[in-house]
């Protein structure tokens, strides 16, 4: 059974904070103001929510364990000299959007499709020296205090959706781990990202970098924020927007601290930068071409992203999500032998991954093969909980016949919007309104002029009922007399009268209160 409550004691500490709430120092800032996160929460709040953060951006690049080192090691060193002492860490995620992110407790991650844009290690210092000051001065901790997360199932993001026929939906995070995922994608007001692009300047000048290149790395983002550049809008410039203000903020604030560096030996890093990215500009094309055959799946042009996909596996044989995709593609092909070949490749060389367990676990459950599709929903559920691997495990209780459990992961899935929380919302009625009918349709007794016991039965829901009955009571001639008919289909929004077949004799006088009607579920 799939245990969510970690995650969701999360989530219930969060509002019972108010009970201890206050003011507080800002360490950063110096301001006093309230918080109803303490700095207890946010470091467990970021220790757990980190994990399932980065599986719903991609992942970890794991081609390259190289160079997370390397931005790891350029982070520790913004880190120690920050003006709060979290656990932090860094990861560079494998997600083609360019986009750096941070939860609370000093948790970070650079996608890398950003490290691609840098020119040097100053540059990189900037984007970690932006991000570990969002997390030092507690600007999620602040939004969870106003109440502005926290309001619904999210999207995941960056994850080839709408790839292939099982996620032709999307997909949604559920549960606890609907808290990261909006930490993530959140948008920072305008005080918040000078606060953070002020400070995070400050801890690159105390840690050696040359602070010019926050200037450089602002004008950079201008440019491509005035171009529309595709992939910046959905990422940085979505929760990062730049603008000329910041710009002439960092240079204002880089001309004042300059008279004071005089002497100073300020580093850019440029040989070191190049020398750690070296693989990943070596691998780009087979990245590009990774893009290319997810553009084309969404055009159903699977033969084309199928050649682009294999392209990508000879140049980079190493990299987990070229097999993933693969696997995707032929499952919408319907070719689910080959597509298990193509998952279990992509764990031989990341088995942390949930997408790779739930496109394995789809391919089972079209092979009708349950028990291994149940074994690989679960585990990709446990990674991060998803409305596409709950809605996966709801028809595979179905076809076991376990009904409860099937109502129990369609109800988790309907929280998802769009076409998957409306199939799963369908799947669950369909099932509930055989146990609880009441809830989804009503039942009216009456009789006609002739004496004739009849039900007008009303459907409520928007899904079509069948395999319900009508219970009809009726005191006749002194006697209680019963009768069940069968309702056999009522579409959604409709009414159908029911005839009992019973009838009060014509020189009975009869009232009301004489004839009931209950509406029954088969329960199967």
């Amino acid at each position: 059974m799939l245990r969510f409550n970690s995650a969701f004691r999360i989530l219930a500490a969060i509002f019972t904070l108010w009970a201890v709430a206050g003011c507080a120092v800002n360490p950063v800032t110096g301001r006093s103001e309230l918080s109803l996160v303490s700095e207890a929460e946010e470091r467990k709040i970021g220790a757990e929510q980190y994990v399932p953060s980065q599986q719903g951006q991609g992942g970890r690049y794991q081609v390259d364990p190289e160079l997370t080192a390397y931005v790891s090691k350029v982070g520790k060193r913004l880190a120690d000299v920050s003006d709060r002492k979290f656990d932090y860490e860094f990861v560079v995620l494998n997600n083609d959007v360019p986009n750096a992110w941070a939860l609370p407790g000093g948790k970070i991650a650079v996608n890398r499709g950003l490290l691609y844009e840098l020119n040097n290690e100053a540059e990189l210092a900037a984007v970690l020296g932006h991000e570990v000051s969002h997390a030092a001065i507690g600007h999620g901790a602040q939004a969870m205090t106003r109440g502005t997360l926290m309001q619904g199932a999210m999207a995941i993001g960056a994850i080839a959706v709408g790839t292939s026929d099982y996620k032709k939906y999307g997909d949604y995070v559920l549960g606890g781990a609907q808290l990261g995922a909006q930490l993530v994608t959140q948008t920072y007001g305008r005080e918040a990202e000078r606060e953070a692009d002020h400070y995070g300047i400050e801890y690159m000048v105390r840690a050696g970098y040359d602070p010019h290149a926050a200037i450089t790395l602002q004008e950079t983002f201008v440019a491509l924020f005035e171009d529309k550049k595709s992939g910046w809008m959905e990422g940085m410039f979505a929760s990062h927007p730049p603008s000329a203000e910041r710009v002439e903020n960092n240079r204002a604030q880089v001309a004042a601290m300059m008279p004071k560096l005089a002497g100073h030996d300020l580093e850019t890093g440029e040989a070191r930068f190049n020398q750690a990215i070296a693989k990943l500009q070596k691998t780009k094309p087979a990245y590009k071409a990774f893009e290319d055959a997810q553009k084309a799946i969404n055009k159903k042009d699977y033969q084309t992203a199928l050649v682009k996909v294999d392209g990508c596996i000879r140049q980079v044989p190493e990299e987990a999500r070229f097999y993933g995709l693969k696997g995707d593609i032929l499952v919408s092909q319907k070719q689910y032998s080959a597509a298990l070949q193509s998952y279990d490749d992509a764990l031989k060389r990341d088995s942390s991954y949930y997408d790779y367990y739930l496109g394995r676990g789809v391919a089972h459950s079209r092979l009708n093969q349950t028990a291994l599709a149940r074994q690989d929903l679960e585990q990709s559920a446990k990674i991060l909980p998803t409305a596409m691997a709950m809605n996966e495990l709801g028809k595979v209780a179905l076809v076991d016949g376990n009904r409860v459990d099937a109502k129990r992961y369609f109800q988790q899935a309907s929280q998802a919007k769009g076409l998957l929380g409306e199939e799963a919302s369908a799947a669950f009625a369909r099932l509930d309104m055989a146990d609880n009918p009441a809830a989804y349709a009503t039942a009216e007794v009456y009789a006609d002029r002739n004496g004739r016991i009849l039900a007008r039965v009303s459907n409520r829901s928007k899904v079509e009922m069948s395999g319900m009955a009508v219970q009809f009571r009726a005191l006749i001639n002194g006697k209680v007399v019963e009768r069940r008919v069968a309702l056999l289909t009522l579409a959604p929004n409709t009414y159908q009268d029911v005839s009992s077949g019973l009838a009060f004799p014509a020189d009975t006088a009869w009232t009301a209160d004489m004839m009931a009607v209950q509406l029954l579920g088969t329960g199967k």
